[in-house]
């Protein structure tokens, strides 16, 4: 087998090992793209292009957070994880969750606050108001909460907030 052969043959399979540690990145695989990546390293050496690449992409796959594994089965489940999304400033992610635990709970007060709040963050008032609504139809408590909560601040001048807390 020729030298240029022997190079091209080596350089196919160098090409290889970086693509598989690549979708392993892609796929949000962080740890195992690391470890694909320098074991690419340390075998492929000579290939200073793809090297200098692999090295980018260990130390951003090194700062990334690892995958979200979570197993929701109940409500609590659902409404705890939501309100660590809504502190964690994933307003679209704890809607869903929020969502899911209504399901659950169609009735249950503290969770059609929280999507009132949430609604009303996302700046969607006529939604966020109908949550509210239903949540101090539930509890009156809301109705208190709402009218001292900074989020509703937006709409502490609007005459259906006022209607619905009973300020108007």
């Amino acid at each position: 087998m020729s030298e240029q052969k022997q190079k091209k043959d080596e350089y196919q399979k160098a090409l290889a090992v970086f693509g598989q540690a690549m979708k392993d990145f892609h796929k949000g695989e962080m740890e195992k793209a690391a470890a694909g990546l320098k074991s690419f390293v340390e075998k492929y050496a000579e290939e200073r292009e793809l090297v200098d690449r692999a090295r980018i992409y260990i130390a951003i796959a090194m700062k990334r957070p690892k995958k979200e594994t979570v197993h929701l089965k109940t409500f609590e489940d659902h409404f705890h994880y939501a309100v660590y999304k809504i502190n964690s400033g994933d307003l679209d992610g704890a809607l869903k969750l929020l969502e899911k635990a209504l399901e659950f709970k169609t009735d249950e007060a503290k969770v059609h606050y929280l999507v009132s709040d949430v609604r009303c963050r996302l700046g969607q008032a006529d939604d966020c108001l109908e949550s509210l609504k239903k949540a101090i139809q539930k509890d009156k408590l809301f109705a208190v909460l709402a009218q001292n909560e900074a989020d509703f601040a937006p709409l502490w001048e609007d005459k259906r907030f006022k209607v619905i807390t009973r300020l108007a």
